[in-house]
């Protein structure tokens, strides 16, 4: 497994990481205690979670239950010191936590202390801010965003706040590094220029949604990313489970996340079952498991520290790790680019 920088921090991450959101709902917590065991095992050391967790629904009373799945795995084993743990921070419009009031100074170290004690732990390695206040172009979002209908300043003066907040929490000793998710180029710049003004935490990476057939990451956010060394850490990377090719031809797995959510989060069309096929058929050419291939381009994209991967059973944990060494060779990634070409923007 190999291992990676976050941003300028000197944190060292595995080049997977081991997403939570299932825990609590389709993932009963034995089972999530058994997938935290084996990818310890298999060298996956990195774990993100979230206070809003678990999902698909997102429920306002299930709040904190995967953290809560997470510190007894953490307690029980004994193995904090092995694992390299985040989490975020939900953000407006989310009634189960703060009744959905903005990201600030205030909610920050609630927040935290939330997290904290749910953890049982009195560290977070990295803390994220879950999606912006002024609103996000993710999910589906960019289809409708409106940036003009924003208000700039009271956007600068929120960043000046929390990085203030979140300063105290480094010095207190409570959180190591600060990343974003659900952000934009601009946005990501701005937190960077302000913390240099200010001497703020850094920010040291984005968890974003990127796959193949998710790839808005690609051109200005990919330029910012690399000149200024900040990790993207991709989530959703086989394509909300598309690219494992498991929903082809109506397909619909008993316990998979479309039995539990139809559209797929606004993912579901004609165009991205045609992009899958078209993926897995250069898969097959070339002899690849769809699934690792997808995951293996994520993790060699330039700009990626570590990619974020959710299993809801042990056996897609198992299935991962078996092809979490392959390297794809430089005719494979050309081919994936013509494929991208021919399906651009699938959802």
């Amino acid at each position: 497994m190999q291992r990676r920088k976050l941003g300028r921090t000197g944190i060292e991450v595995s080049a997977l990481c081991l997403g939570t959101m299932t825990f609590g709902r389709q993932t009963p917590a034995k089972e999530g205690h058994a997938q935290l065991d084996r990818a310890l095992e298999a060298g996956i050391d990195f774990i993100d979670t979230a206070e809003m967790y678990p999902v698909n629904p997102v429920l306002p009373e299930d709040t904190g239950v995967t953290e809560s799945i997470v510190g007894d795995w953490i307690a029980a084993s004994g193995k904090r010191q092995e694992i390299v743990l985040a989490t975020k921070h939900s953000g407006a419009g989310f009634k189960g936590a703060r009744d959905g009031a903005l990201i600030s100074s205030q909610t920050i170290p609630e927040a935290i202390e939330g997290s904290l004690k749910r953890l049982k732990t009195d560290v977070i390695d990295l803390y994220q801010f879950h999606w912006p206040n002024r609103g996000s172009y993710m999910f589906r979002q960019n289809w409708s965003y409106a940036p003009w209908e924003q208000d700039r300043e009271a956007t600068r003066a929120h960043m000046e706040d929390a990085l203030g907040a979140l300063g105290r929490e480094v010095e207190r000793g409570t959180i190591r590094a600060f990343g974003l998710s659900n952000e934009s180029t601009w946005g990501t710049a701005e937190w960077l220029r302000i913390a240099k003004e200010t001497k703020g935490p850094r920010v040291a990476s984005i968890q974003n949604e990127y796959s193949l057939l998710c790839r808005m990451a690609d051109t200005d956010l990919a330029e910012l990313m690399v000149n200024e060394d900040v990790s993207l850490l991709p989530f959703s990377p086989l394509g909300a489970g598309f690219l494992s090719g498991k929903y082809q031809g109506g397909a619909v797995p008993e316990g998979s996340r479309m039995s539990v959510n139809e559209t797929m989060g606004g993912r579901k069309s004609e165009r991205v079952f045609a992009a899958v096929d078209a993926y897995l058929a250069l898969a097959r050419e070339h002899d690849l498991d769809p699934v690792h291939m997808a995951l293996a381009w994520t993790v060699q994209r330039p700009f990626v520290t570590s990619s974020i991967f959710g299993a809801t059973r042990l056996e897609q944990l198992e299935h991962v790790i078996a092809g979490m060494d392959l390297t794809l060779s430089q005719e494979v990634l050309s081919a994936l680019d013509e494929v991208h070409k021919q399906h651009p923007m699938p959802y």
